[in-house]
């Protein structure tokens, strides 16, 4: 029997990459880099290389339903978790722990964001393997830690205590600490210590090793999943978990559990990694033109435009001129314009387009 399963989260929204993320379709079930795949099948693609297709789970909301389904065909549905409600990603572990635990008591589990480029995967998916045997033989929970190749603040990082012996291994260690997003300045200190690495927010651990962790520290999320051992894989699932979520706190995996615990390892690497998140990650992971312009869109004609990221329907017809360091997106309805710098701010636009315009351009 192989034990090894992986779960794909894949319900957030992509506000940060408004207006080509929308509520109805975000970034994960978009092909951005126009390759043939989106995010989400890319997602499934690489860990398919070592998890077979019955192992798989998606965490999603009920209204991607049907995108997962219709993009990852190889998946039957009820490999496909629905959160009637958003509340973070320990809730939405502990749902696929518990549901895996009735299936294999034994599994060792990979989780993994849907909406990560991983440039390097053979490099990738050797250390992912590394983990597997690592946390197959030990109470640990492991993350991926990458090291920073630049004082990225949009990044949380972790901090790294000393080195463990496992396998002849040189890149694993005992966390110290993790740290939120840093400002400009301790992002550099964090570069410059050597001590330092992006947090992929990807994570190995055994399934015993999970739930006794979220039963010393989340125990009043822990509690409410296990109520429906002999729930899940029924026709009593849904409603069970409908009910559940309505009283379950929303508290991300990393606050709730991987910060606070005592046996949390890091294995280090650098696998050409980004956190596809904001429309900058996008310019730096996409090829440039002469100018710096990461240009998509058939009919775009820039003039004197330089370090630009301009992503404008193949429909539509744009001319950009003078333009320095600016984010041009359209679509549909929508067209935003901003400063690459100031991109912090797309969430402010969404929430004042949603008060002044409604839910449709959202």
């Amino acid at each position: 029997m192989n034990n090894n399963f992986c779960i794909i989260m894949a319900g957030g929204i992509g506000s940060r990459f408004w207006p080509l993320s929308r509520t109805a379709k975000p970034k994960q079930f978009l092909d951005i880099f126009g390759i043939g795949r989106t995010f989400i099948q890319q997602t499934y693609d690489r860990f398919s290389k070592l998890i077979p297709t019955e192992n798989f789970l998606v965490v999603t909301s009920i209204k991607y339903k049907k995108l997962v389904l219709e993009q990852l065909s190889e998946l039957a549905e009820d490999q496909v978790l629905l959160e009637p409600l958003r509340r973070n990603t320990a809730p939405c572990l502990a749902y696929a722990v518990y549901k895996i635990k009735t299936k294999n008591p034994n599994a060792n589990l990979i989780v993994a964001p849907s909406d990560h480029v991983i440039l390097k995967e053979e490099e990738f998916i050797r250390q992912i393997k590394n983990g597997l045997e690592f946390t197959k033989e030990n109470n640990a929970l492991l993350t991926l830690g990458v090291k920073p190749n630049r004082p990225e603040t949009g990044y949380g990082y972790i901090q790294v205590k000393k080195k463990v012996e496992f396998n002849d291994l040189d890149n694993l260690y005992k966390v110290k600490t993790f740290t939120e997003k840093p400002d400009e300045q301790m992002a550099q200190v964090f570069v410059q210590s050597g001590e330092f690495f992006w947090n992929s927010g990807i994570f190995i651990w055994s399934l015993p090793s999970i739930i006794k962790a979220f039963n010393t520290h989340l125990p009043n999320v822990s509690s409410l999943f296990e109520k429906g051992m002999n729930l899940y894989n029924t026709n009593d699932e849904v409603h069970f978990i409908n009910k559940t979520y309505s009283e379950c706190p929303g508290i991300s995996i990393d606050y709730g559990i991987m910060e606070k615990a005592k046996n949390v390892f890091v294995l280090t690497a650098d696998f050409g990694w980004s956190d596809m998140g904001t429309w900058g990650s996008l310019y730096e992971n996409r090829e440039k033109d002469t100018e710096g312009n990461v240009i998509s869109g058939d009919n775009i004609l820039t003039y004197n435009t330089k370090n630009c990221i301009v992503n404008i329907s193949d429909r539509k017809v744009a001319v950009l001129q003078g333009l320095d360091g600016y984010i041009v997106a359209e679509s549909n309805e929508t067209l935003m314009i901003c400063r690459k710098e100031d991109e912090q701010q797309i969430k402010q636009f969404v929430t004042d387009v949603r008060i002044n315009k409604g839910d449709s351009l959202i």
